[in-house]
């Protein structure tokens, strides 16, 4: 049940449907931009062009979106919308400040390896865009998205390395793999995104009154 809540491959699942309801207000950032400028020139974070169906093509045409979704890996065909590169979001010398009118990151910030990187992903982001927008899931909700398990995030290290390591037992994966899982895994709560972000709005998307996931969204020329 809970991978059919979680599948994004089904426009009908949970989190989808709250995926679409976080979509608005990227929209609203989208058609202020448009408004001031006639275009909207974005950079997306560790994103997929999948992502980007949430949003109907004649939507982002209309009003003239050029999205450059960057990976570590290049993920996909350039077309008149997007544009697919590939960099370290740590550190984008060669996009100069205020490069593009809106950065955009969904569920990739938890997946920086460490809170250094952390915080130089989020001097990027602010350094690059007057507007950003970055969501990720929220430390306080019991279920931990990625391992699709309850509470393993809240537990000691040692003690979610094991508990990982026997999930996984099946595949045999070493400690050091399991560990790189759990390090490259970490969900963030208000406290710390507020620091990553101090000039964004932070809004909180509730399940069942439970925090699920948290937003930072700069909507204002810095």
């Amino acid at each position: 049940m809970l991978k059919r809540f979680q599948n994004l491959g089904d426009p009908n699942s949970l989190a989808m449907r709250m995926r679409r309801r976080r979509s608005l207000h990227i929209k609203a950032l989208i058609d202020k931009i448009h408004a001031e400028k006639g275009s909207c020139r974005i950079l997306d974070l560790g994103g997929t062009a999948r992502y980007w169906t949430l949003f109907e093509r004649d939507y982002l045409l209309s009003r003239n979106c050029r999205v450059l979704v960057l990976n570590l890996r290049r993920q996909g065909e350039d077309d008149d919308i997007f544009t697919f590169g590939h960099g370290d979001a740590t550190d984008l010398p060669e996009h100069a400040d205020r490069s593009f009118d809106l950065v955009h990151a969904n569920s990739v910030i938890e997946h920086m390896g460490g809170w250094v990187a952390m915080e130089a992903f989020a001097r990027e982001v602010r350094r690059l865009a007057d507007r950003y927008y970055v969501q990720t899931p929220c430390f306080w909700f019991p279920f931990e998205p990625h391992f699709r398990l309850p509470f393993v995030h809240w537990l000691p290290f040692a003690v979610a390395l094991r508990v990982l390591a026997w999930r996984a037992r099946k595949d045999k994966p070493d400690v050091g793999k399991v560990a790189r899982w759990l390090e490259n895994n970490r969900t963030l709560d208000r406290t710390q995104l507020r620091f990553l972000f101090p000039d964004a709005v932070i809004r909180t998307e509730r399940l069942m009154l439970m925090p699920k996931s948290l937003m930072a969204i700069r909507d204002r020329h810095a």
